[in-house]
């Protein structure tokens, strides 16, 4: 316990806790909510088609009709391909992919032990920095950092005599508050990539946008989200929370203790596995005619190695895997590689589901040719505003971050936005991959403060080890100063970016 009390925050904060509790309590699943909206697009083409409204497509000067699947054709198209729409769903086959090389390398123990092994080994005049840093880099195994980084955060604060609920804020801020900041891609990265892919071709058929289209401001964002996280740390949550008085942890042992022999064996096999590959990679991107450069202009950005970034990660994260587990001895054969690879597909059940649902709501809404025909409106709208490009990107990131408060999964959200925006500031002269980075913004910035998150409940429980008065307010007001000022430094940095002109990621 410590010196002060836990007073649940009053007022208004009271008061805009309640509203967002009651706003999402009212949403359906959102898979529910894909279906709803799908049924919805379908009943709009039928009346927007026999209104007459038509748009100019401001690129080809064509005329631009809504669709009506509000008939017999329409009712022919949706049966014929609704299968079709789900297997061919970009983010599908990428998150598929992609978490199979994961799971061999989390089954393994990999991902924890490099985990344990850098916030343990910090000095401790580093452990707020590094378990801020740790919580970003742990967005790369998809969401392990909620159940491994932050209890163990708060331990290693507790075992160093300081208070644990700043340890577990610190890793909750890294790991949900950074989730769009790091030093290398991860799951979510092709997941949202397929949907900004599958926006923009509503104005650009055949373009693609790479699952690394964000790489280069992710990098530097990773500093920036571990310096302000440690600065809110240590000059608010800290001085705010006071003096830990519960002693040192008893809890955690396994956790806190320092590697096994096996470990460090499996460490240096991984190592060696690292190695491996990026002399390979290197081999074939350095040369000017590397065998991972575009054939015939050896050019990277259209590149195999940028456009099959997806099976660099499994193939990145199943080799070190393996090479951990035959090192470590937890992986013994061929049995057990294939069984990691399935402990990792069997988590995403629900994910299909939703999967399911959000893609006949996103080819719907294409068919219908009312994405279009709204980016166009939209456009000419945003154009008579005179807003700035930074302001606009500006207000894409405070909605982002808005919407996020009300509806947890940043792919269901997205799968929902994106439709609208991307084509929208596509049509004005912006980027895909600048707009997919400014919705990441806003999306992480609240993710700490908002009661849908998926793994919100999961960190009151571990804020009730060491407060057992803990509750919604408790946590919101301990993390709200976090997103705050991520809000504020990630904008500015995005407003930098913009203002300088530079390249979002490789594409």
């Amino acid at each position: 316990m410590s010196d002060r009390s836990n007073a649940q925050p009053g007022g208004w904060v009271s008061m805009f806790l309640a509203v967002i509790e009651r706003g999402g309590n009212m949403l359906p699943h959102p898979a529910t909510l894909f279906f709803i909206l799908a049924v919805l697009i379908v009943i709009l083409s039928g009346i927007t088609a026999n209104m007459g409204l038509s748009v100019t497509h401001p690129g080809s000067g064509e005329t631009i009709e809504p669709v009506s699947l509000l008939n017999v054709a329409g009712l022919h198209r949706i049966l014929l391909n609704l299968v079709g729409n789900f297997t061919s769903f970009a983010p599908l086959g990428t998150v598929l992919v992609a978490l199979l090389g994961i799971g061999v390398a989390e089954s393994s123990g990999l991902i924890g032990t490099c985990m344990r092994l850098l916030v343990t080994s910090a000095p401790r005049s580093m452990l707020t920095v590094v378990i801020v840093f740790a919580g970003v880099l742990s967005n790369t195994a998809s969401e392990i950092g909620y159940v491994l980084l932050v209890p163990l955060a708060a331990m290693i604060f507790q075992a160093a005599g300081r208070h644990p609920l700043a340890g577990l804020a610190a890793g909750f801020a890294g790991v949900s508050g950074g989730y769009s900041a790091n030093l290398l891609l991860g799951t979510v990265d092709p997941l949202l990539s397929g949907l900004t892919t599958e926006a923009a071709q509503i104005v650009q058929p055949g373009l693609e946008v790479s699952p690394a289209c964000n790489y280069y401001f992710m990098f530097v964002s990773t500093f920036l989200i571990t310096t302000l996280g440690t600065f809110v740390t240590e000059k608010i949550v800290v001085p705010r929370l006071g003096t830990w008085e519960g002693g040192e942890s008893t809890e955690g042992g396994a956790e806190l203790r320092g590697l096994t022999g096996a470990e460090k064996r499996g460490l240096r096999f991984a190592f060696v596995g690292t190695v491996v590959l990026v002399g390979v990679i290197l081999l074939g991107l350095l040369p000017d005619h590397g065998f991972l450069r575009e054939a015939g202009t050896g050019g990277l950005l259209k590149s195999p190695f940028l456009k099959g970034i997806v099976a660099i990660i499994f193939i990145g994260g199943a080799l070190t895997g393996i090479a951990y587990g035959i090192g470590a001895g937890t992986i013994k054969n061929d049995s057990d590689v294939m069984r990691g690879m399935g402990k990792s597909m069997a988590t995403l059940g629900e994910y299909m589901v939703l999967v399911f649902f959000a893609a006949q709501f996103v080819k719907f809404f294409n068919w219908t040719n009312l994405g279009l025909i709204i980016a166009v409106k939209g456009a000419g709208v945003l154009k008579a505003m005179e807003l700035d490009g930074i302001w606009l990107m500006l207000g894409l990131v405070l909605m982002s971050a808005v919407i996020n408060l009300f509806m947890g999964s940043a792919s269901a959200k997205w799968a929902i936005m994106a439709p609208v925006f991307v084509p929208m500031f596509m049509i004005l002269g912006y980027e895909p991959g600048l707009i997919q980075g400014a919705y990441r913004v806003g999306d992480s910035c609240t993710n700490i403060i908002a009661p849908l998150m998926s793994y919100f409940a999961l960190i009151i429980a571990f804020f009730q080890r060491y407060d057992p008065k803990a509750g919604i307010g408790t946590l919101v007001a301990t993390m709200l100063p976090y997103s705050i000022t991520f809000m504020i430094g990630w904008g500015v940095l995005l407003s930098i970016w913009m203002w300088m002109g530079w390249p979002m990621g490789p594409q």
